[in-house]
């Protein structure tokens, strides 16, 4: 994936609530904002995660690991995914951007694909395709199975619900798809086999659960939650935050006694 610079768009909170009257195993796979959005020309959010994700110079020993032909035939689909960039000239990922909208706001219809009705949701405009470039389709994915197999922390994250809130707050949807990407680098994926022990530990993971990658996700975008408000953050500290979570989320991967994701003790954040 390329690294590219652009604009964010924070939040403004006015209010706390938000409230409106086989080789691989495979597992089942309206509210009025009352927030601002404003625009700045930070590369921060949306286009890339350059300065959040750990970098090495190209001299530096990368170790590798050898992977059983399961674990290959693993990693190899989920690469395919992650290659699949959001075309809005396919079917299917139209249903599945309005399929995201219907999972979030399902009393308030959406009046067109292109619409300033998604800055509700945290995009950065009203056409969230510009904004799935950092992360592909699969970041559309991943927020449609947070969606259904996490339907209450889904609300919880899109809704700001719990805890003591910034005045200035992360986007939701932006924050999604960084998330994508920045597990993308983490885990090495577009690697041919993996080079860092925390990558090698999650193919053993997907090697016996096809989401794997999809349930990471939703335990990573809780965490992050869960660090901002620890953090008591704002929308300036979103990199500092995402390093801090991705410093977590690689020491419970590696944790003796974790054998698989929802061992992970960042897992019992999440609620369905």
């Amino acid at each position: 994936m390329d690294e590219r610079g652009g604009s964010f768009v924070a939040v403004r909170r006015i209010s706390q609530g938000l409230d409106r009257g086989n080789t691989c195993h495979s597992t089942s796979g309206n509210f009025h904002s009352l927030t601002e959005v404003v625009a700045g020309s930070a590369a921060w959010l949306g286009r890339g995660l350059s300065c959040v994700c750990a970098q090495r110079r190209e001299s530096d020993p990368r170790p590798s690991f050898d992977l059983t032909p399961a674990q290959e035939e693993c990693l190899q689909r989920l690469q395919l995914r992650i290659d699949v960039a959001y075309d809005s000239s396919i079917p299917e990922h139209r249903e599945a951007l309005r399929a995201l909208w219907n999972a979030a706001f399902p009393d308030e219809e959406l009046r067109d694909l292109i619409s300033e009705q998604w800055k509700e949701m945290g995009w950065q405009g009203k056409d969230p395709s510009t904004d799935f470039r950092g992360g592909g389709f699969i970041s559309l994915e991943n927020l449609l199975y947070l969606a259904r197999n996490f339907p209450k922390s889904f609300q919880d994250l899109l809704r700001k619900q719990e805890g003591d809130r910034s005045v200035w707050e992360y986007p939701f949807a932006v924050a999604g798809v960084n998330i994508t990407f920045m597990l993308i680098q983490m885990l090495d994926l577009e690697a041919v086999k993996p080079r860092t022990m925390v990558g090698a530990t999650f193919l053993k993971f997907l090697s016996e659960n096809e989401s794997a990658f999809d349930l990471l996700y939703c335990i990573t975008f809780k965490l992050m939650d869960h660090q901002w408000l620890a953090m008591r953050a704002s929308y300036m500290d979103f990199n500092t935050v995402m390093k801090s979570t991705r410093r977590q989320l690689e020491r419970e991967l590696l944790l003796e006694d974790v054998t698989r994701l929802e061992d992970l003790p960042s897992y019992s954040l999440l609620s369905r």
